[in-house]
């Protein structure tokens, strides 16, 4: 059966402040444990009044501190932003505090505007376009070192770190394949190759030391509540949030509001409904059938579930009912 996993873009919602998400945060990743999840994943975006991940090494280690057993790690670290010494050595110390419980995935994406993104390399010369070359880099700092090697990391060299190759289009399948490693997919927001990469990625992988066979995560947006209206409700927090984002007005992450979609003008509605295409909004039972058909449709080996729900114990409360669907599909499996 699929495993189910949660991202979390630990939100700063109207009202709020950066404290309160991260200690939401990992209340959220504790209920997380509790109920069976696989990982629990922070993503790394700068300059966003609305997220608090940008640290997001430090947010990792805060959520791993916290929890005992749930796998913790980046989707991801936008490698471009960072030297892969720098990346290395992080995680080869959140190895080091919290063995056998760290993920590293990473994206070619820089998580913010180019602006910032100045701002956080000073270059952009190199950047996304030596994406491949960084990888590989990064990697080599995991392997044992060499009698004579000169440049390490440390923390870092020798340490076993599942690398994961993010992505929204066609050139982190290819990547992914290429160098035989999992492959998670940013259907959440961006769905439009979803399928074409997931065929990219299936068709050219090549087995590794890490991964003998292809292994995909697909992002999901799942809004649970007790009723189809409320979860309905929930959604409207993210759709306004993705409005705002995408007229340039990113801010915290709104309340929900009755009727959002009501009076959206046509081309805002067209856009909410190609990105957030991929989502499952709805009961218990519409939520245990949407991720039944999501999984039938994609072969998806792991589900990364995302939502951005204004209330916080609404927020727990979604992902202990699609806890909840998931057991029951299981059952019937």
């Amino acid at each position: 059966m699929t495993e189910l996993s949660v991202l979390d873009l630990s939100p700063i919602v109207e009202g709020s402040n950066a404290s309160h998400s991260l200690a939401n945060s990992l209340d959220l990743a504790r209920h997380a444990e509790r109920l069976g999840y696989k990982r629990y994943w922070l993503a790394e975006h700068h300059n966003m009044p609305g997220i608090a991940s940008a640290a997001t090494s430090v947010v990792i280690a805060h959520v791993a501190g916290g929890t005992k057993t749930i796998r913790v790690g980046a989707g991801g670290i936008m490698l471009p932003n960072h030297a892969p010494l720098v990346i290395a050595e992080q995680f080869g110390t959140l190895a080091a505090l919290f063995p056998g419980r760290i993920d590293l995935g990473l994206g070619r994406a820089p998580g913010t505007d180019m602006n910032t993104a100045r701002a956080l390399r000073r270059n952009l010369e190199a950047g996304a376009d030596s994406f491949p070359q960084d990888v590989v880099e990064l990697m080599g700092y995991f392997l044992p070192a060499e009698e004579g090697q000169r440049l390490r990391a440390v923390p870092g060299e020798g340490q076993t770190m599942p690398i994961w190759i993010l992505g929204s289009s066609l050139y982190g399948a290819q990547l992914a394949a290429m160098l035989g490693l999992p492959y998670a997919f940013a259907s959440h927001f961006a769905p439009a190759e979803l399928d074409h990469a997931l065929d990219i990625y299936r068709s050219r992988f090549q087995p590794s030391e890490q991964l003998d066979r292809p292994h995909v995560m697909l992002g999901l947006n799942v809004f649970a509540a007790p009723t189809d209206a409320e979860a309905r409700l929930l959604f409207t927090s993210l759709q306004q949030a993705f409005v705002n984002l995408r007229t340039g007005r990113p801010g915290r992450l709104p309340p929900p509001v009755e009727n959002y979609d009501r009076d959206l003008d046509p081309m805002a509605k067209t856009m909410l409904g190609q990105a957030l295409s991929c989502a499952v909004v709805g009961s218990p039972e519409t939520v245990r059938q949407g991720i039944d058909a999501f999984v039938r449709r994609t072969g998806a080996d792991e589900l990364m579930v995302t939502a951005q729900i204004f209330d916080h114990a609404a927020r727990v409360r979604s992902f202990e009912i699609l806890a909840d669907a998931h057991k029951s599909l299981s059952q019937a499996a």
